[in-house]
């Protein structure tokens, strides 16, 4: 049976000091339903002492979950341990986490105490929050940079205390995956630990390595995962859910554990919590970014198409999506335009898919990207060119408030080539009175109609105009 890596969430604490990531009580319960949906193995529902609002947030959500454990953040102070146990009350799986700084940086300038002196108040806090609470997790801020012999001595003496995990924080994500897994290993070779202790790593993402940490870790021994829903937190952010995860299902051969975590819930997890607290998910990022599941270039539509594996380590329905996307844009080969096509239900020949493949290469140099409006815009112009007498060759327009208007139209007719110029009460008038002249079917102008069809600067226009001849009136789009 494969080892259970247990995954502990904490966008609700550690993700929301991110800044402008703050949530509200009802946003908050919103995303720890989601996240108890997820199949997270515990949810860090908040810093209970930090404010009335957190303190609230941790209570509300300890009454309203039923399967997932929650932890309240404290610092080892009595008075932070009993405000996170008392929101914690109604919890039916409680954890209380509590924290103090073990590098000597930290301890010689924030803390201003000595190694004797953390290490006597870790042990003291821990059997004080054991009165209490029987689920306590040690945390021992900056581990990455704390001396690794007092650092055994610190997460020794609060596992004797009663503490039933240890967290190992990459406090400042400043370790490497090396480093970390040697950080780890130590830990397991010299500190005296029952079965039953389970070892924690929390990393941060300020050298971008939250993830490839956390990974090398759990390689190492850990079997506890801290990480935050799109990888949000302090400054850089943490070790991201769906990379981690993801990461030890697609390389289960390399890794070979497991977690709880609903695969398919993914997606719809990051999506609430972008919309929640305002932060946008990154076109490129892992996993979730809009562009994770979508394909542009020619060779790797055509590769996709053949066989998704060619170009996909994973399936977008394994994260919650319904598919991948193909990007049409200048890049983009036969076999996609070809292939969007059919599904818009155009079944077209080969002879008319080369003139549309060629209009929508002089079109996508012009635009980013060319969506299915675009598309139809291109068959039904293709569809015109074929079956009309007459093809607009050129045309010139001079008009302005102090100048009568006047167009310099020419067209193909016939395989002949004309030309002529009028003048009129304005620029439409003046084109269609120079048609008019190169034609033999006179028509009444009815109706003149000009709007956008996509969006943007570059966007494509179209152009309806109504005619009569005689009784019976056409209109013409193009």
């Amino acid at each position: 049976m494969a080892k259970h890596i247990a995954i502990f969430d904490t966008t609700l604490r550690d993700g929301e000091q991110s800044p402008g990531c703050s949530m509200n009580l009802s946003e908050k319960l919103l995303v720890a339903k989601q996240l108890e949906k997820l199949g997270v193995d515990v949810i860090e529902a908040g810093f209970a002492i930090a404010s009335r609002g957190d303190f609230e947030s941790v209570q509300a959500i300890s009454k309203t979950l039923k399967h997932t454990k929650i932890a309240s953040l404290a610092r080892t102070t009595k008075k932070d341990i009993d405000c996170a146990l008392d929101a914690l009350e109604y919890a039916l799986y409680p954890r209380l986490h509590t924290f103090i700084a073990t590098s000597d940086l930290h301890m010689q300038y924030k803390l201003k105490s000595t190694p004797d002196q953390v290490l006597e108040r870790a042990i003291d806090m821990v059997k004080y929050a054991k009165l209490r609470c029987h689920d306590i997790e040690f945390s021992a801020e900056d581990a990455s940079r704390s001396n690794p012999i007092f650092l055994y001595k610190v997460l020794e003496g609060v596992i004797k205390a009663g503490a039933t995990v240890i967290n190992i924080p990459d406090t400042v994500g400043y370790t490497t995956p090396e480093e970390y897994y040697r950080l780890i290993t130590g830990i397991r070779e010299h500190v005296k630990m029952p079965d039953y202790v389970s070892i924690s790593v929390h990393c941060h993402n300020d050298l971008g390595l939250a993830v490839a940490n956390s990974l090398s870790a759990i390689r190492a021994g850990a079997t506890q995962v801290e990480v935050t829903v799109n990888g949000i937190g302090e400054r850089a952010g943490n070790a991201a859910l769906e990379e981690l995860v993801m990461s030890l299902r697609t390389r289960n051969d390399l890794y070979q554990v497991e977690t709880r975590i609903d695969t398919t819930q993914i997606y719809p997890t990051s999506r609430l919590v972008s919309q929640v607290t305002g932060a946008k998910v990154a076109r490129n990022k892992a996993i979730v970014g809009d562009n994770a599941f979508a394909h542009e270039s020619g060779i790797h539509q055509h590769g996709v198409l053949a066989n998704p594996e060619t170009y996909e380590i994973m399936t977008p329905e394994s994260i919650g999506l319904k598919k991948n996307r193909m990007i049409l844009g200048k890049h983009s080969g036969r076999h996609a335009v070809k292939d969007r096509l059919v599904e818009m239900g155009y079944d077209l020949s080969e002879l008319a898919l080369d003139k549309v493949l060629e209009a929508f290469k002089s079109l996508a140099d012009k635009k980013k990207s060319v969506d299915d409006r675009d598309l139809e815009a291109l068959v039904e112009g293709t569809w015109l060119e074929k079956h009309r007498p007459f093809e607009l060759c050129s045309y010139v327009i001079n008009t302005g408030n102090e100048m009568r208007s006047t167009a310099t139209v020419s067209i193909m007719a016939s395989g002949e080539r004309k030309e002529s110029v009028a003048m009129g009460e304005g620029p439409v008038d003046a084109a269609f009175k120079a048609l008019d002249s190169l034609v033999t079917h006179h028509g009444l102008l009815e109706d003149y109609q000009i709007q956008a069809i996509t969006e943007g600067e570059d966007a494509q226009g179209e152009a309806r105009v109504t005619l009569r001849f005689n009784q019976e009136s056409v209109m013409v789009k193009a």
